[in-house]
């Protein structure tokens, strides 16, 4: 059956509620084949490709603080996701942004992204076409520049193609409930945040409960018509505090779901602040740890947190073709960039890991690509990279990892980074590893790390290839005697190869880390299944000094009674 008329008797079968998404799909299609049959400048070469998208976010916070409602937010975005491509799948006008200026000769205008509110199909095809028209000529222009600098350069038979052949899928995904109660969690967040006054020595704190419900209605010159939607529930919990010598302090708990029944509340989400409350506490007393080089143990997050930032964003596949970039693992494909007991994965099919969501799970990427489990390192040998329709050298094909957050241009990204180890030990042996290991070291502790708030790396050309990595929790563990003292003032640098090479083991506790990362192509979710690693030598530097000092008067709301959670 011909994909226009499959997508018809689809959406024939629809409910009526979807009538707005057909409206917005088929102002997609209609521009779409506008474009593709007339859009030309004399003398020059028509698009290739196209692609049109609407991405929709329908989004409601609610927050509190000192036992009163601080946020009550309600957020509806539409932005355009364009792509207009000249020349041919082998060489088209994509590459580095340069290319795309005017070399001082700028219009002037530049189209928006914006799309409307309530998918009127007029006023979209309208905004379709200028910014349509605006991509094209920049398309031109940049192909133009592109062909000229190839006359400087030799001619390179291993040069990956400029966009990947796909196949074109039609698919209309059933509208999801988003029901989220916001007067519910007015009460929860209002009482939770009302029992933190009892602790004078937090001199903040703030919660906040939410939704985001994106829509995606998205048609290209291939055939693909996609409508999907997704939905994820988050919860936020975060104070700060002060040590007696001014360092800043911060604390936090983040949950996310693809269900609200799946946040916690009542008691349950009482004994987690409790305890994040009781680790604060206990830091503003914690001795500062002077830099320090040797042997640690990394607690689940934290070596997701390792794996996230040391290997994959070096597995992006655009970095791979990206002269500027620092290319950590190009050309390493078939060879050993791992102990051979390690195996990661990145699978965004994958929808829960125990009874924890996962937030990189999706259907279709956002080029249309399905989504694909995808073995990156084998038993420490590199595979393959996370892949969007740019191809790279003994690549032709996007393995469904093109994402990016509303109104930007798709690339490689990260969704489920799992790591599977063959080599695991019960939290017990594992300590006891470490401590033999300081001890082989002669270091007088090994180190513990047991949270961390996040990371970041820098993978460009022209800057040292490192990673960083924010610990919010730390414990020496005395080499002789292996008690645990709690410390603070550090933080996790290292370059990747280095770092990864000296794993020596893991755990058998693989846990989730969920959140967002920030790339390229704007904020994505996604998540990171790891179990703790023991590092034969890690390194931490001392964190920026800091010299505040805590409010002068004490709280004048501490001082009032304490409101019980209901039960």
């Amino acid at each position: 059956m011909p994909v226009v008329a499959l997508l018809c008797s689809m959406l024939a079968a629809v409910p009526q509620q979807t009538d707005a998404r057909e409206r917005i799909l088929s102002a997609l299609v209609e521009e779409l084949s506008r474009s593709q049959k007339d859009l030309r400048l004399r003398g020059h070469e028509p698009p290739y490709f196209m692609s049109y998208a609407v991405r929709g976010i329908d989004a409601r916070e609610v927050g509190a603080k000192y036992g009163a409602i601080f946020l009550d937010h309600v957020r509806r975005d539409r932005r355009l996701q364009v792509d207009v491509r000249v020349g041919s799948y082998e060489f088209d006008n994509t590459g580095s942004q340069e290319m795309f200026d005017f070399d001082g000769q700028d219009s002037g205008y530049t189209a928006g992204r914006e799309a409307p509110l309530d998918g009127d199909p007029g006023a979209l095809r309208n905004s379709l076409w200028l910014l349509t028209d605006d991509l094209y000529k920049k398309a031109l222009s940049a192909y133009l520049k592109k062909k000229g600098k190839e006359v400087y350069r030799p001619d390179d038979p291993d040069r990956p193609a400029s966009f990947s052949r796909e196949e074109p899928h039609v698919d209309v995904a059933p509208p999801v409930a988003h029901a989220f109660n916001a007067d519910a969690w007015k009460r929860e967040l209002s009482e939770q945040s009302d029992r933190l006054r009892s602790h004078p020595e937090l001199f903040d704190s703030q919660m906040r409960a939410g939704i985001d419900h994106e829509e995606r209605e998205l048609a290209n010159s291939e055939g693909a018509r996609l409508i999907t939607e997704r939905i994820l529930y988050g919860l936020h919990v975060q104070a700060w505090a002060r040590a007696p010598d001014g360092m800043l302090l911060e604390d936090s708990l983040d949950f996310y779901a693809a269900n609200e029944a799946d946040l916690p509340r009542g008691e349950k989400l009482a004994r987690k602040i409790d305890d994040m409350i009781g680790e604060l506490v206990a830091l503003r007393n914690a001795p500062v740890l002077d830099p320090y080089t040797g042997p640690a143990l990394l607690a689940p997050e934290a070596a997701g947190v390792l794996f996230h930032e040391a290997v994959g964003h070096r597995l992006e596949g655009e970095r791979q073709n990206d002269d500027k970039d620092g290319r950590t693992f190009k050309g390493q494909v078939g060879k050993q960039i791992l102990p051979s007991f390690l195996s990661i994965l990145d699978d965004p099919t994958r929808a829960r890991f125990g009874d924890k969501s996962l937030n990189g799970v999706y259907k279709y990427d956002d080029q249309g690509v399905p989504a694909q489990r995808t073995t990156l390192v084998d038993h420490g040998v590199l595979k393959t990279f996370l892949l969007s329709r740019a191809p790279v050298a003994g690549f032709a094909h996007s393995n469904g990892h093109g994402r990016s957050s509303p109104g930007r241009d798709p690339v490689a990204r990260m969704a489920n980074l799992i790591v599977q180890s063959d080599r695991t030990l019960a939290w017990p042996k594992l300590k006891e590893a470490l401590i033999a290991e300081a001890r082989r070291q002669e270091k007088p502790f090994g180190l513990i790390i047991r949270d961390v708030t996040g990371g970041n790396t820098d993978t460009s050309g022209y800057a040292y290839q490192a990673f960083k990595g924010q610990p919010r929790l730390v414990y020496k563990v005395d080499a002789k005697t292996g008690e645990e003292t709690l410390v603070r003032g550090v933080e996790i640098v290292g370059t990747p190869l280095t770092a990864l090479g000296k794993i020596t083991a893991t755990g058998d506790d693989p846990k989730v880390f969920n959140g967002y990362c920030g790339a390229e192509s704007g904020f994505v979710p996604v998540s990171t299944v790891a179990p703790t690693v023991l590092i034969g030598e890690i390194e931490l530097q001392r964190t920026r000094k800091d010299s505040g000092r805590p409010p002068v008067l004490a709280s004048p709301w501490a001082t009032a009674p304490v409101t019980a959670v209901k039960r």
